[in-house]
């Protein structure tokens, strides 16, 4: 699945620690580990996804 429920998006948006960072700053990597924490691999996977295809294209 290449879409995340309502409530997944929810609980992205909840990361406070990535709402107060400037995402110039943010590296790839850094961003992956905090979704990680949200222990839910749907998100992991549709995150890490889009990441990798930002950081390539």
């Amino acid at each position: 699945m290449d879409r995340l429920s309502l409530i997944q998006l929810r609980r992205v948006q909840s990361l406070a620690s990535i709402r107060k960072s400037r995402m110039e700053d943010m590296t790839v990597d850094r961003f992956l580990y905090k979704v990680r924490a949200l222990e839910d691999p749907e998100i992991f996977m549709v995150t890490s996804k889009a990441a990798i295809m930002c950081a390539i294209s």
